[in-house]
């Protein structure tokens, strides 16, 4: 594949934007290349400015579900365009959404309409210091929340009490009220409650990671972790930005059976455009402003467009063939995708949750950040290489999800699957 244009136009963006990209894992630094740039999307299908063709796994990163350019989202946002792209002001469709995440999330019993996962997090995390009076929040090692100063800590060796900072701009005082636990280890929850338990405001947790990569919980954990806090009168916030919809039509949370205080939503609710959304009890969202002293606000909430869109997308996601034919396709996905690894097992680790799947270049199981941190990632970018140059468009990072949509075909998948026992044959000739 040529990608000339691409070039041309990273040279020019590097001189106007900082390091040429508007979110850093667009960058490709890790795969060690240099961005492709999309023109357009249909279907299961990306093209470049190139007019290379590629079979898209990352699907904006969730949000198309249903595949690019869906003919209801589409004509949702035009004729809402026709009307007007904002008003600063109440309007319909804000009634409407929230209607519908409601018949969703059943423990969502009032939402606040955000712009994206990261201000739905944010917002949520304050909101819990606000009803519980209490400033500490719990994260887990390897759970990514956006990209909120609190929310940027990492853990030391083992189990951190108050986590150091990751990141030049954030503060030692900001994170200093953020502990970290482990994932799949209720040992150091519990030992963080029993340090800080009357202090700790909520924890917060992607319910299966994806943001290392897809890390499913063991048994009991996320019951385990819902005991803690519930024994310690804190609140359970579940980042469901990416898990949300995604396994299903109410996410991790009815999956498991595990009901969370908060929720916070983002990406597909917006069905691609910028959008999220937060919600919980009753008792506690009416702690917000304007009822309540916990101030959050945005002028682009509920913004129509956004709105449209995503009311197009949950009303096909509640169509009763949506998710068996969705669950369809992840199967058939992951079962090639697990018969072409398989006689690799001493190298790769392939971790499977309904349409989401990450390829682990590390040959042992993966349960937790750490363990994910020690995979081969110079082999995984050149794996990449090997794959966007037979046009399959996987993510650009050791630690993300492979998405497959409703949109992607049998020929899809063989494509794909030709294409991964060919660089797999490559890498370990």
């Amino acid at each position: 594949m040529q990608w000339n244009k691409s070039i041309e136009l990273f040279r020019e963006a590097v001189k106007h934007i900082p390091g040429g990209v508007n979110s850093p894992v667009r960058a490709f630094k890790s795969v060690g290349m240099d961005p492709i740039y999309i023109e357009s999307g249909t279907k299961g299908h990306i093209f470049d400015v190139d007019g290379n063709e590629y079979i898209d796994f990352i699907s904006s990163w969730g949000p198309h579900i249903l595949g690019h350019a869906h003919p209801a989202i589409v004509e949702a946002i035009q004729k809402t365009a026709t009307k007007g792209t904002s008003f600063g002001a109440c309007i319909p469709l804000e009634v409407e959404m929230s209607k519908l995440v409601k018949s969703f999330f059943p423990s969502m019993e009032k939402v606040r309409m955000v712009n994206s996962g990261t201000e739905a997090t944010m917002s949520a995390v304050r909101l819990a210091r606000g009803y519980t009076k209490r400033t500490l929040i719990v994260k887990f090692d390897g759970c990514y929340h956006g990209h909120s100063d609190g929310f940027l800590v990492q853990a030391g060796s083992g189990v951190a009490t108050f986590s150091s900072v990751q990141n030049n701009g954030v503060t030692t005082s900001t994170v200093s009220e953020t502990l970290v636990a482990e994932f799949n280890n209720i040992a150091s929850l519990e030992d963080l409650f029993k340090k800080h338990g009357s202090q700790i405001a909520a924890v917060i947790i992607e319910p299966i990671m994806g943001n290392m990569g897809i890390i499913k919980p063991e048994e009991n954990f996320l019951k385990e972790v819902r005991r803690v806090t519930s024994e310690y009168g804190s609140l359970l916030i579940f980042d469901e930005v990416i898990t949300g919809f995604r396994l299903s039509a109410g996410g991790a949370q009815k999956l498991y059976g595990v009901i969370p205080d908060l929720t916070c939503l983002g990406k597909i609710i917006g069905g691609g455009l910028p959008v999220g959304a937060f919600g919980g009890r009753a008792e506690i969202m009416d702690a917000l402003s304007p009822d309540g002293a916990v101030y959050q606000a945005g002028t682009l909430s509920g913004n129509p467009l956004a709105l449209a869109a995503g009311i197009a997308m949950l009303k096909e996601l509640q169509k009763p063939e949506t998710y068996p034919a969705l669950q369809a396709k992840g199967k058939a996905f992951s079962d090639g995708v697990g018969r072409l690894i398989e006689p690799y097992a001493d190298h790769l680790y392939y971790a499977v949750f309904g349409t989401l799947s990450t390829i682990f270049f590390r040959g042992k199981p993966v349960r937790n950040a750490e363990d994910a941190r020690a995979c081969d990632t110079e082999l995984f970018a050149k794996f990449f290489r090997l794959m966007i140059a037979q046009g399959i468009y996987l993510p650009p990072s050791q630690f993300e999800a492979i998405f497959v949509s409703g949109a992607h075909t049998e020929e899809d998948f063989a494509r794909t699957f030709e294409a991964i026992e060919k660089s797999l044959k490559q890498l370990y000739k």
